[in-house]
Formats: C-alpha cells, sequence, structure tokens
C-alpha cells in the first residue's frame, strides 16, 4: 500500500511561510530551509521588539518630564514624588505630552505639586 500524505497542507503551510519571507535578500527569500530560519529569527525580533519599544518610550517620557521640570527648579523624582502624594492621576505619557506641546499647562501642574 502507498504511503499518504497530506502534500496540500504541506505545501500551504511552506507557500504562508515564503509569502512572509517576501523582500528578503538572497537565498533568504526562495530557498525553503533558509527562508523558514530567517522567518522564525525575525519573528522573535518582532516579538522582543515590541516589548522593548514600550521600554524605550517610558524611557523617553522620563527624559522630557526631567528637562521640564528642571526649567521649573524640580528634579524628575521629587516631581514625580509629588504628584504622587497630591493625588494628581496623570500618567508619564500625559505629562511628557504636556511638558512638549504644552508647556503653560504643564507649568500649572508644576505649580500645583509646589504648593
Amino acid at each position: 500500500m502507498p504511503r499518504s500524505v497530506n502534500v496540500v497542507a504541506a505545501r500551504a503551510r511552506r507557500k504562508k511561510t515564503m509569502k512572509l519571507s517576501k523582500g528578503y535578500f538572497g537565498r533568504r527569500k526562495n530557498v525553503w530551509t533558509v527562508a523558514k530560519n530567517a522567518i522564525e529569527k525575525g519573528l522573535v525580533y518582532a516579538y522582543i521588539g515590541r516589548k522593548q519599544k514600550k521600554r524605550t518610550f517610558r524611557a523617553l517620557w522620563i527624559q522630557r518630564i526631567n528637562a521640564a521640570t528642571r526649567e521649573h527648579g524640580m528634579s524628575y523624582s521629587q516631581f514625580i514624588g509629588q504628584v504622587n502624594a497630591k493625588g494628581i492621576k496623570l500618567n508619564r505619557k500625559v505629562l511628557a505630552d504636556l511638558a512638549m506641546n504644552h508647556p503653560a499647562a504643564f507649568k500649572a501642574v508644576v505649580d500645583q505639586v509646589k504648593k
């Protein structure tokens, strides 16, 4: 009896992977084993990158808040400590946006904290 193999599913699986490798350079785009490895590695990097993106943006927000608070005579740590103590419910993303795009509003927050 001949061996039964589901070629349709195997081809579909390979085709899906080869479609993901479109745009790669050299054998990575058209040789199955090389493309499969490149795609798997790329997906790992994409997963890691989504986590790193959150870290880098938080660091950027902290730098922007620090620069803005120093213009008003405070350090970042003093400012954030006072914001939490006063119960002001603004996160770092919003505070950084205020510091960059709405300096008057950020100054009002700093004045509220200094009281």
